[in-house]
């Protein structure tokens, strides 16, 4: 079964005058299947991830999550911004237990799933440690290690790397795909880095300058593990880019 189908999905913001910000969006995710929204700021990439994620309610249309529609946020659901917005009065190790304190987890379970999740995203030995005395790539893999501690099916990636230096970003997508090879989460990632994008991606979803709707898929079918500058990888970002110069800008960009 799909995690989503989308049949028909638009966004009008209410304001004045009107903002449409999507339109017309009819889009299948498969599980287990790690899809990229790319496009140019304010194509309502960012928007959709928070309808799927039920953030936002649509205009039109509608989202189904594994045959359900979505009605506001579900548990099944993991969410990833790009600001990890950490407590900073909290040990790193009981910013990542705060989900499952919310659902009344015991103590020991707590402890148990942050000792792992932080193990998994390179972050043992900094349970102790406060989110002021992290890097932002480290803050980050804290984020990422919260959400995964509540074990959602569908991670939902909003610009999670944008934030930091390129080097460290490169490390963080590298993490990631490992993160995703080891249980094959349905992952929906948003970013407007192309490279990033082929590089991360079994499909990327083009969107148009707003109203935001589907230019163009690319199935991006280059075999795993990826090597940065393949030839194939690089031929895909040719062909995206390309698609990109042919699409018509917004007035005033």
């Amino acid at each position: 079964m799909a995690t989503f189908d989308v049949r028909g999905l638009g966004k009008l913001f209410p304001t004045d005058p009107p903002v449409r910000a999507l339109d017309g969006i009819d889009l299948t995710i498969e599980e287990g299947e790690f899809v990229v929204f790319l496009g140019p700021s304010g194509c309502g990439k960012s928007t959709l991830l928070e309808i799927l994620a039920g953030l936002q309610e649509p205009t039109e249309g509608e989202v189904l999550l594994a045959g359900e529609p979505v009605r506001g946020t579900d548990p099944r659901i993991g969410v990833v911004f790009q600001d990890a917005s950490l407590y900073p009065w909290r040990t790193v190790a009981r910013n990542v237990e705060i989900g499952l304190e919310f659902r009344g987890a015991g103590k020991a379970q707590r402890r148990e799933a942050a000792a792992k999740y932080l193990a998994q995203v390179g972050l043992s030995g900094f349970e102790k440690k406060y989110p002021h005395q992290l890097s932002g790539g480290m803050r980050q893999r804290a984020g990422i290690a919260r959400t995964l501690a509540a074990e959602p099916d569908v991670l939902l990636m909003d610009e999670p790397f944008g934030a930091v230096d390129h080097l460290t970003r490169i490390q963080l997508q590298r993490d990631l795909l490992a993160l995703w090879e080891s249980r094959r989460r349905t992952v929906v990632f948003v970013t407007h880095d192309v490279g990033e994008a082929v590089y991360l991606a079994d499909r990327v979803i083009l969107l148009s300058p707003r109203p935001g709707r589907i230019a163009r898929e690319f199935v991006i079918d280059e075999p795993r593990p990826r090597q940065r500058g393949d030839i194939g990888l690089l031929a895909e970002e040719s062909e995206i880019y390309d698609t990109l110069s042919r699409i018509e800008q917004p007035s005033g960009a």
